[in-house]
């Protein structure tokens, strides 16, 4: 992979795009399987900004990870060898601080407080912070709520984690949050924990319906409880050594595009959740409905520690809280 990530940058040689008469070409990345809602709405993002430009403006995609991890590719983002990509908030907040924010449990009321958060001018603001390290937001894209899944016990109250080893991303707050609940938080990567589940390594893990059942996790894990104790959204970014190089009307197509591939992307969302626990119930996993104020009580320290730790945090926090 590293060969080949090395490759990738010598071929691209340093430069986001290609102009090919009057057209150019922007090289966007990701880590999603072409089946995924995300990269469903990347493709919007490429016809729209085509259909907007006339045709002046195009988006080459690779995806599936063809050119790196997320955090690879954003530090390919920074150098100008590619123009765009989408990461998830959480590995962002390793860049820019401020997207942390985002990962605390039950911030968000509901879907609707979370996109009026997101697409309103608290989420613009944190969009805009990352212009600093040479990564400016475009735009949020649906990315679920995570839930619990196990292995051979259920889970119905916090009670039930105790004692229970939970693979959770390398990322503080998702540490925090299943050690408070009374789980175990266990570091993992992604592409081992289907056989980590399958022998005993860990208990269980927490993710969304989409992820749960196109990574097959489904087929070693009995139990899907929907706490829905996160909602950590995925970002869309274009590096600023690409964006000041556009004049004002392509910042507008671009810009434009991406907020009408958001509304499409929504949908491709719902309707993946829809079929992935269709297809996880078939498969014969007990979903469970819990009462979500015993998780969402529980987990309260984790804010409390976090306000404590990044008082500079506290005014925005406050900000999504109220709105």
């Amino acid at each position: 992979m590293k060969q080949f990530f090395l490759v990738c940058i010598l071929a691209l040689a340093f430069t986001s795009c290609k102009e090919e008469g009057d057209t150019q070409t922007l090289y966007l990345a990701h880590t999603l399987p072409q089946g995924h809602p995300v990269h469903k709405g990347i493709l919007e993002f490429k016809r729209v900004l085509n259909e907007k430009s006339g045709g002046k403006m195009n988006v080459k995609v690779f995806p599936d990870g063809q050119l790196g991890s997320e955090r690879e590719v954003l530090e390919l983002l920074q150098i100008g060898s590619v123009a765009i990509t989408k990461v998830s908030a959480a590995t962002l907040s390793n860049f820019v601080p401020e997207y942390h924010v985002l990962g605390i449990p039950y911030l968000f009321r509901d879907k609707q407080h979370q996109f009026d958060v997101l697409e309103g001018e608290v989420g613009k603001s944190i969009l805009e912070k990352g212009s600093k390290f040479w990564l400016r937001g475009l735009g949020y894209y649906d990315a679920g709520s995570r839930s619990f899944y196990t292995s051979n016990k259920a889970i119905r109250t916090p009670e039930d984690l105790k004692g229970l080893k939970i693979r959770v991303m390398n990322n503080q707050m998702a540490i925090n949050m299943v050690n408070a609940l009374g789980g175990s938080a266990t570091p993992m990567a992604y592409g081992e924990l289907y056989t980590a589940i399958q022998q005993g390594v860990v208990d269980g893990a927490e993710n969304n319906p989409p992820s749960f059942v196109s990574s097959n996790h489904y087929e070693v894990s009995k139990y899907y409880t929907l706490d829905q104790h996160s909602s950590v959204p995925d970002v869309l970014l274009i590096g600023t050594k690409y964006w000041d190089k556009l004049t004002e009307e392509e910042k507008q197509w671009v810009q434009e595009a991406m907020d009408e591939s958001v509304q499409a992307q929504k949908r491709f969302w719902n309707e993946s959740v829809e079929a992935s626990m269709a297809t996880a119930k078939k498969a014969g996993v007990e979903v469970i409905i819990p009462e979500k104020s015993l998780f969402q009580e529980q987990s309260k320290s984790v804010l409390e520690a976090f306000m404590k730790e990044h008082p500079e945090m506290n005014d925005l926090i406050n900000q999504i809280k109220n709105q």
